[in-house]
């Protein structure tokens, strides 16, 4: 997947340095930065607290255990060909797309949405846990040619042709 993570807001930021020196402190066996409070008390090291690992298989479970319909599965299919054959969608897709995507990219939005929809509490994929994650998956698995280049064309915007191009299930 690609990402796109923004900066955080400089309060944010500030924050983000205390965790990581806190564990890198942590790390080294070191006591924690004494802060410039007025009391002048040392502050605790702030660590993340490890996820335990059976956590993480029950997750992994529940996931692979989630129920994706052959329509979604099919809609999963429709779009990650519709980077490969996009005249078949419309002109300006296949003048945007150089490369399309691998089998590879079906696997992985198949897996990113079932996480998705885990995530969201949900017990089944549907349409809009497929769309809320196709941007992070596709974004580098498509090749733009020069001329999408030269209109200021994004993969994103790509994308979001296909949302509109494939039908829904």
């Amino acid at each position: 997947m690609k990402v796109l993570i923004t900066y955080p807001l400089p309060a944010e930021e500030g924050d983000v340095i205390e965790l990581v020196r806190g564990e890198e402190r942590h790390a080294a066996g070191l006591a924690a930065d004494r802060g410039g409070d007025d009391d002048d008390q040392q502050k605790p090291a702030t660590t993340l607290e490890p996820i335990p690992q059976d956590a993480v298989f029950a997750a992994r479970r529940d996931i692979a255990g989630l129920h994706v319909s052959d329509a979604i599965k099919q809609y999963i299919v429709d779009i990650v060909w519709a980077t490969r054959d996009p005249r078949r969608y419309s002109e300006d897709l296949a003048r945007w797309i150089e490369v399309g995507a691998s089998p590879r990219a079906s696997l992985s939005l198949d897996r990113a949405s079932r996480a998705f929809a885990w995530l969201k509490g949900h017990d089944f994929v549907g349409p809009d846990d497929v769309r809320a994650i196709m941007h992070d998956v596709l974004r580098h698995r498509i090749a733009l040619t020069y001329e999408a280049q030269g209109e200021g064309m994004t993969t994103d915007r790509v994308i979001d042709d296909i949302i509109v191009q494939v039908a829904l299930p």
